[in-house]
């Protein structure tokens, strides 16, 4: 019998139409989660949920708006009666440009997506959780949240700051039942780089050097399936 360590728990997971996100909804399923995936492309979670099971949802909203988060917390809480069990928070946008040329509309959206909306989410559902006195929040970060890198402005300043959220939220929740864990992988072989093609195997690694999405989306699973009095802080996950 395969191991189900997530049975009848629900996830919620953001930007689950491709990548990591879609390959982490497979993963808690495959664990025995149920699983709201949320993206904006509707075809592409319609065709996942499809693929996972009628347990799971697909919930369309873009949560660089406001209105794109409130849509996404409140199906969720419908569906789930309440704060979901986990939350993986995987929704981001890679803004590539040297400094001088970096638009300051895409800077205001990388930091709209990768710090806000995942703020909002979390802020959201806490009070549950704490009520609950379980839950497990997930932020999928990145190698540039704790290095500089060349045109990464927009993307370093939004990762480094949602890891600074994470750690506050850890601060704020030890001892609650909540466990607050940072994912931060290297370079994930998705379609992520296919803008940036020219780059790779200079600028960026090449892509058969890179992780996969399914083993980023091993290590969320290893983690939400730790002990309860376990709190995985933490996981930096590069290649070998």
């Amino acid at each position: 019998m395969i191991p189900r360590p997530l049975s009848n728990r629900r996830a919620l997971v953001t930007g689950a139409s491709r990548g990591i996100g879609a390959a982490t909804a497979r993963a808690l399923a495959s664990a025995g989660a149920h699983v709201a995936v949320t993206a904006r492309t509707q075809g592409a979670i319609d065709s996942l949920v499809a693929e996972l099971g009628p347990e799971h949802i697909a919930i369309v909203a873009d949560i660089a708006t406001d209105a794109g988060v409130r849509a996404v917390v409140s199906a969720t809480e419908i569906w789930a009666a309440g704060a979901p069990d986990i939350i993986v928070n995987n929704a981001g946008e890679f803004v590539y440009a040297p400094f001088e040329e970096l638009v300051v509309a895409d800077f205001s959206r990388a930091m709209r997506l990768n710090v806000e909306a995942p703020f909002g989410v979390v802020r959201a559902f806490l009070a549950a959780m704490r009520a609950r006195g379980s839950g497990d929040i997930v932020t999928v970060g990145s190698v540039a949240d704790r290095t500089a890198l060349s045109g990464n402005a927009a993307y370093s300043a939004s990762k480094f700051g949602v890891r600074a959220v994470h750690e506050v939220l850890r601060e704020e929740t030890r001892g609650s039942g909540i466990r607050a864990i940072l994912v931060s992988p290297g370079a994930v072989n998705t379609d992520t780089w296919t803008p940036h093609e020219a780059e790779l195997g200079k600028t960026f690694p090449a892509r058969d050097t890179m992780l996969a999405a399914d083993d980023v989306a091993r290590a969320i699973c290893f983690a939400v399936s730790q002990p309860a009095g376990v709190n995985v802080e933490e996981l930096r996950v590069t290649p070998s």
